[in-house]
């Protein structure tokens, strides 16, 4: 069984970017595939990855509430939705993504998000890691369509909102008992020390601080150019850290075996 990791936090704090990180560094050392999800509205984990943005969950959705009284007489919803499903899944060098975005049009998308969920939890269950990008805020978890992870990392950079963000998603994420093994907070894109006020709220925190990552020019150019995670070199400090971090919070020798 595949572990899922999934990363929270409030808007602008690297989200993202990490996400593509973590994917990078598993992808170095598993050689993959790794499945990818963006479920941030806000879709961007395609470029972060190099690859091309397919059709999201959300245009999918829309089409099978709209089809639903087309389909051919015999084929089952859930047949139908799981290969569209399959279909939106955008391939790349050890790299699978699929991209929730937005629900689209009117009507009520209770049995198609229902059987979605389920069709996602088996796709899942086909690769040794999948990486969820949530989108800023609470809504997935509070949904509950973050079921079922496996590792759940809060981000933050070293702004006091972000910092007040972060404990109010983990109290939340800890009150609807998803059952994940492993809850921490990741401080992001550091710039030096944190303020007095920041390591007040921390030290007010119950969260484990699982990782520092430093702000690291190299991959701030490469999303100011648009270009995808995977140029940064071999051995690049960033990618070590985050695979020092994730090397703590997940038994390598287990799940790297072959």
């Amino acid at each position: 069984m595949g572990k899922t990791i999934a990363i929270a936090g409030k808007g602008g704090v690297g989200k993202t970017t990490l996400s593509g990180l973590i994917i990078e560094a598993l992808r170095r050392r598993t050689g993959g595939p790794i499945l990818a999800i963006d479920a941030d509205p806000n879709a961007t984990l395609a470029g972060v990855l190099g690859l091309e943005e397919g059709t999201t969950l959300g245009a999918m959705q829309a089409d099978t509430l709209a089809q639903i009284r087309q389909l051919p007489s015999g084929v089952p919803l859930g047949r139908h939705i799981e290969y569209e499903l399959h279909r939106a899944i955008v391939e790349g060098d050890g790299v699978d993504l699929v991209t929730m975005g937005r629900g689209e049009g009117p009507g009520c998308y209770c049995a198609v998000n229902s059987i979605l969920r389920r069709c996602l939890e088996s796709l899942s269950s086909g690769y040794p890691f999948t990486v969820l990008d949530n989108e800023a805020g609470l809504e997935h978890l509070s949904r509950r369509v973050s079921q079922g992870i496996d590792v759940l990392l809060v981000v933050s950079d070293g702004n006091p909102t972000a910092l007040r963000a972060t404990t109010r998603i983990a109290g939340l994420a800890e009150s609807l008992q998803l059952g994940f093994a492993a809850l921490g907070l990741v401080l992001n894109n550091l710039r030096g020390a944190l303020s007095p006020k920041a390591d007040a709220l921390l030290a007010a925190s119950d969260l484990p601080v699982v990782g520092r990552l430093c702000h690291d020019e190299t991959v701030a150019d490469l999303n100011l150019d648009e270009r995808p995670l995977h140029e940064l070199p071999e051995g690049h400090p960033l990618l070590e850290a985050v695979e020092r971090m994730l090397g703590e919070l997940l038994d390598w020798s287990k799940e790297t075996e072959t």
